[in-house]
C-alpha cells in the first residue's frame, strides 16, 4: 500500500492506493494553519489511513504547491505559507516514523498520469495544469524531473514567446514580479483577462467557453487569440523536450476543442516540417494530484 497526500490552503486529503492504482481509502479534513499543528495532524492521517487500509504503509508521498529547496532541504514557494523555512520531510518522518516524499502538485498530477493515466504509455510526459494559473510537471521514465534548482516543469513564469501588444494585448504584469508570464495568458485567469480588454466586461472563463460554443464572436476571437499562445508555449516546450505525450488538467483541459485545435495552432511554431502531435485529456481529473503523490513512494 502507498499513503499520498494533497495539500491545499484549505483542505488535507489523504488516501491509500494498492499497487495495481486502485484507491482503498481516502479523507479529507481542513488544513491546519500552524506548522506544529499541520505536522501532527499529518501524523494522525498516516495512522488513520493505516487503520482504514488494513495495513502498515511505509512510504508517504506529499504534494504540495511548493518545493523543497536543493541547496537548503527546507520548504519554499508553498501557498501554505507556515510551511516555507522548514525541513518538512524530517519533521514529518521524525513525527510518522515513515518514509517521507515530497514533490510540487504539479509534478504529483504528471506523474499521476505518466503510471497509469493518459500518458501511460509514454518515455516523456509532461503534465500541464491549465486552471487559475498555469503549472507543470515532467516525467522521465516514470519518474518526477525535478531539475537540479527544483524548478523543472515551471513554465508558467516563463515569458509568453513571440508576445506583441498588437496580437497579445497590452503587457499583463504577474505576481511573480515579472511580465507577460505564460500563465497570465493561458488560464482561466488569462483569458478572463482577454476578454475585459476586448469587452471592459468580467465573466468567468467558463462562461466565456460556452459564449464561446454558441457562436459568440468576441468569445470566440478571445478563445482563438487563447489557441495561438498556447500553440506559441507548448511549441517552445516541444522543440526542447519532444515529449510523447502533454496530459493537460485544470477547468480549461474540458473544453473538449482544444484536442482538435492544439496540434494545428503550435505546428507553425515548430523547428520541423513534420510531426506527430499528442495532446490528451487527464485521466483521473481533480484526483491526480493525490494519486501522483502516492505513487512517489513507488
Amino acid at each position: 500500500m502507498l499513503i499520498g497526500f494533497d495539500i491545499g490552503g484549505t483542505k488535507t486529503e489523504v488516501c491509500v492506493l494498492d499497487h495495481s492504482g486502485h484507491t482503498q481509502f481516502r479523507h479529507r479534513t481542513p488544513t491546519p494553519q500552524t506548522y506544529d499543528t499541520f505536522v501532527a495532524t499529518v501524523a494522525d492521517l498516516i495512522v488513520l489511513a493505516e487503520k482504514e487500509a488494513g495495513e502498515s504503509c511505509q512510504q508517504v508521498g506529499i504534494g504540495l504547491p511548493g518545493a523543497v529547496s536543493p541547496a537548503t532541504g527546507l520548504i519554499k514557494n508553498a501557498n501554505c505559507t507556515f510551511l516555507n523555512g522548514h525541513d518538512l520531510q524530517a519533521d514529518l518522518a521524525k513525527a510518522s516514523g515513515k518514509t517521507i516524499h515530497i514533490a510540487n502538485d504539479a509534478n504529483c498530477f504528471a506523474l499521476s498520469e505518466a503510471v497509469d493515466g493518459a500518458g501511460k504509455d509514454g518515455v516523456v510526459v509532461f503534465g500541464a495544469i491549465l486552471g487559475t494559473g498555469c503549472g507543470g510537471g515532467l516525467i522521465l521514465n516514470q519518474q518526477v524531473w525535478g531539475g537540479r534548482n527544483a524548478i523543472g516543469g515551471e513554465w508558467g513564469h516563463n515569458p509568453l514567446p513571440g508576445y506583441t501588444e498588437e496580437k497579445d494585448g497590452p503587457v499583463r504584469p504577474c505576481y511573480c514580479g515579472r511580465d507577460n508570464c505564460v500563465e497570465q495568458f493561458i488560464s482561466g485567469t488569462g483569458l478572463e483577462k482577454s476578454y475585459r480588454i476586448k469587452t471592459d466586461k468580467t465573466l468567468a472563463a467558463q462562461d466565456i467557453i460556452a459564449l464561446m460554443q454558441q457562436g459568440d464572436v468576441v468569445a470566440g476571437e478571445c478563445y482563438k487569440q487563447m489557441v495561438d499562445q498556447m500553440g506559441r508555449c507548448f511549441a517552445a516546450l516541444i522543440n526542447v523536450l519532444d515529449p510523447d505525450v502533454i496530459v493537460l488538467g485544470g477547468g480549461l483541459s474540458n473544453v473538449d476543442e482544444l484536442y482538435r485545435d492544439l496540434p494545428q495552432a503550435t505546428m507553425p511554431y515548430l523547428f520541423t516540417d513534420v510531426a506527430e502531435l499528442c495532446f490528451k485529456k487527464a485521466e483521473y481529473g481533480d484526483s491526480s494530484g493525490i494519486r501522483g503523490a502516492a505513487w512517489l513512494g513507488r
